[in-house]
């Protein structure tokens, strides 16, 4: 079966934009480094400001509506700016979008003005606050807690494993309102500006670097507008966040750069003389590899087209997300066994191959499984909505199943 999407006369001169605007406008020296945690202060800098420049184009975030500072294109015209960023190699932005259909959603019409406005024109940048000390799978158990002090809240609580590079204009999560309602009816939804007096960010020196926080709140002070939803509505605004993070939008490119780069190393390298891939083993894990990759293309391909055709997902967004943890993880297993030690050469070290892309890969996915919830919340979460488990779920609302224009 081929799988390979034929584009349009009109959408291959669209590439040829793009391609060209990328080559004439970013330098060779501001590309994206082979591990992201090493974009320096100049990176970040040209950056922020190109980052401006491709969301008034509406290329940044293409398929958003105009109206909110998307570029109202196609899921096509997505997919060939994806495909042409990853080539250019350009910086994704520094917002993490979960935040853009969570708003979409469930966001007034003054706070779409307010806050997708402005952080889909790239001139604010939020990060995800989710994840506490003492509730990360269990995300029911958070404890930090938001006081109403007039038309204000106060909260106090952490924190943690808050990823995100640079500086950071809100923090968008859950906090408990009602200590006393029942789990899932006990949250709000908010989002926090940064800075603000009594909050602190610690950055984190963890396996996978220094782009992590430990987020401190000694009785910050957020206006009652920055609450999203109802004031015990957070559980379910936050459910249409996790929905994207957990693969319900999919993926318009999901290259896999590791296993290309793997496949390559089989076919080029020689070992005693002899090449990699006449190796009968060695064979077998590099298929086992691309299958493997594909089959997580597959599944983001149809979430892709799911979310953009208005289809109503179930356990779809979940199965993705474990499987791309799952594989990830083994294919870092399998690039061990046939690189050897080469795969565990920084980048900074001269016989690294691919500049070191080998090493990163194997620290992010393990890194990877937990983020968004690990592998058994997933499977958790697809008991559920395929009726296997205690307990029933329907998916969240999203934007595609909202019926919100732009998705």
């Amino acid at each position: 079966m081929d799988f390979a999407y034929t584009y349009t006369k009109e959408q291959e001169e669209f590439r040829q934009e793009v391609r060209t605007w990328l080559e004439e406008n970013i330098p060779e020296n501001m590309k994206a480094p082979v591990d992201r945690l090493d974009l320096s202060e100049e990176h970040y800098t040209f950056w922020r400001a190109m980052h401006q420049v491709l969301a008034e184009k509406g290329w940044l975030y293409p398929t958003y509506p105009k109206e909110y500072g998307g570029g109202g294109l196609s899921g096509e015209h997505e997919t060939i700016i994806t495909e042409e960023f990853e080539r250019a190699k350009v910086v994704g932005d520094f917002t993490q979008s979960f935040i853009y259909p969570t708003l979409l959603v469930w966001a007034t019409e003054e706070q779409k003005q307010m806050f997708l406005k402005p952080i889909l024109k790239a001139e604010k940048v939020a990060f995800q606050s989710f994840t506490e000390p003492n509730a990360g799978s269990d995300l029911a158990s958070l404890q930090s807690r938001a006081v109403r002090d007039g038309d204000d809240w106060i909260i106090t609580g952490q924190k943690t494993f808050i990823s995100g590079h640079g500086d950071v204009d809100y923090l968008f999560g859950p906090i408990v309102t009602d200590p006393d309602a029942p789990r899932h009816r006990n949250l709000g939804y908010f989002m926090i500006p940064c800075p603000s007096e009594g909050l602190e960010l610690q950055r984190l020196n963890l396996l996978t670097g220094h782009d992590q926080s430990f987020i401190f709140m000694d009785n910050v002070r957020v206006p009652g507008d920055h609450l999203i939803g109802g004031e015990t509505e957070g559980w379910q605004v936050a459910q249409t966040t996790l929905e994207i993070e957990h693969g319900g939008r999919g993926a318009a490119f999901p290259r896999d750069e590791a296993m290309d780069n793997l496949l390559d190393y089989v076919k080029n390298t020689k070992r005693n003389g002899e090449k990699l891939g006449d190796d009968p083993l060695i064979q077998q894990d590099a298929m086992a590899a691309y299958i493997d990759s594909h089959i997580h293309t597959l599944l983001s391909w149809r979430n892709y087209w799911m979310y953009q055709a208005r289809e109503e997902m179930t356990y779809e967004g979940s199965q993705q997300a474990m499987y791309r943890k799952v594989y990830r993880m083994t294919n870092a297993d399998r690039a061990r066994n046939i690189m050897g030690m080469y795969s565990m050469l920084g980048v900074d070290e001269p016989r690294a191959p691919f500049e070191g892309q080998p090493e990163v890969y194997q620290r992010s996915s393990l890194t990877g499984a937990h983020p968004g919830g690990t592998i058994e919340i997933q499977k958790v979460i697809i008991a559920r909505r395929i009726g296997i488990s205690r307990t029933r779920e329907r998916a969240a609302a999203t934007p595609s199943t909202a019926g919100v224009s732009g998705v």
